[in-house]
């Protein structure tokens, strides 16, 4: 396996554990990649003790962990050639014959159908109703890595308020006002014709250009237990906002706006389960590249552009800057958000996002509702 595809393969594995009952959040697969520099891979030992430290935090989870990290990394080194991996036979065969599949059906794609699990099996395919004001706030200042698959229908609701807040923000109209703003000649008439003198001044303010979002979400392995949710906030933006242009990138470009068109969040998933880039290694270079070869003419000065990746890329560094300066160049503002952020002790350390940092408005967390609320006040051009 080569170097840069480990950090993949560590995200693979955090999922794997996850989908097994472990509390595994994005701080913990960032910690267990930031380790492989500290450690030799071919020594299962010691990788053992490694990811062990790091991921279990109750004894009542071993078990689990030495299953998952068994099928896992036999798996992986097997494919690759890793000497010293496969050493250990696995405590249950059944159990973990039943891990490799698992794993091996994880590797190439991530299993969208399976994210609406908490719906009801008669799904209507009718539009999700706004919920009421008063939605739990810890449930909006909540880590998305935190929630379950049980919880995903609550968190669309609130996600379409928040997008439809975000919209009105972006479309709405400028309205006649009392003492500010432009005079409105024909309003000022009207309200003086049976007078002989122009004593009642109507005032107006300017309206508004329309702005185009052009949203870019990270859907690498890396990103697994955000872009499930970030995916319902593209889907909510598409949708209750006329322009926007959405893609997903991890070794490619997809765009996807056709795809999340639609009534029913449900169908959605089954219509992105074409896209067949999930849950990769990350290329964030040559994917903003494929921007601006091929969809250059969507970004403009009237264009806001919104990145959202934690920022670990397999690529170039220079070509991540060279392409992103590009873009900032047309486009009205660049804003970053990264799930990372939510985490008090995070730092942009990785080549990609300090090659990134500088050239970006605004760089923002993007690890909760209550992160995408507060984008609202960064919409501005």
């Amino acid at each position: 396996m080569r170097p840069r595809e480990l950090p993949t393969a560590v995200a693979r594995f955090a999922t794997l554990l996850r989908q097994h009952g472990l509390p595994v959040t994005l701080i913990h697969t960032t910690d267990a990649v930031r380790a492989l520099d500290h450690l030799d891979i071919g020594d299962r030992g010691e990788l053992y003790l490694a990811f062990k430290a790091i991921f279990v935090g109750r004894p009542e989870e071993v078990p689990a962990f030495d299953r998952c990290f068994d099928a896992f990394w036999r798996a992986e080194s097997a494919a690759e050639g890793i000497p010293g991996l496969t050493q250990a036979p696995p405590a249950d065969g059944r159990e973990s014959d039943a891990l490799l599949e698992s794993s091996s059906q994880k590797r190439e794609g991530l299993a969208l159908e399976t994210w609406g699990e908490g719906q009801e099996a008669g799904d209507t395919g009718e539009p999700l109703s706004v919920p009421a004001a008063s939605d739990s706030e810890a449930l909006v200042g909540q880590d998305f890595s935190t929630f379950g698959a049980d919880q995903l229908d609550e968190i669309l609701r609130l996600t379409i308020k928040i997008a439809r807040r975000l919209a009105h923000r972006l479309t709405r109209r400028r309205r006649p006002v009392r003492r500010r703003g432009r005079v409105d000649l024909r309003r000022t008439l009207r309200a003086n014709l049976t007078r002989g003198d122009l004593i009642e001044l109507r005032y107006r303010e300017r309206k508004r250009k329309k702005v185009r979002l052009v949203l870019l979400c990270d859907v690498s392995g890396s990103m697994d237990l955000y872009s499930r949710f970030l995916l319902q906030f593209l889907f909510a933006l598409q949708n209750v906002f006329g322009r926007v242009e959405t893609f997903t990138f991890s070794t490619r470009l997809t765009r996807i706006t056709d795809h999340l068109r639609g009534r029913s969040y449900r169908q959605v998933l089954r219509r992105l389960t074409e896209v067949r880039d999930w849950s990769g290694g990350t290329k964030i270079g040559e994917s903003l590249a494929q921007v601006n070869r091929e969809w250059s003419r969507l970004v403009d000065r009237r264009t806001i552009v919104i990145v959202l990746s934690d920022g670990w890329d397999t690529g170039e560094p220079e070509l991540l800057a060279g392409e992103l300066l590009r873009i900032k160049r047309r486009a009205g503002r660049v804003i970053w958000l990264n799930p990372l952020l939510g985490n008090p002790s995070y730092e942009p350390l990785t080549r990609g996002m300090a090659a990134a940092l500088p050239l970006v408005d605004v760089f923002a967390p993007g690890h909760s509702l209550a992160a995408l609320r507060d984008l609202a006040s960064k919409l501005t051009l």
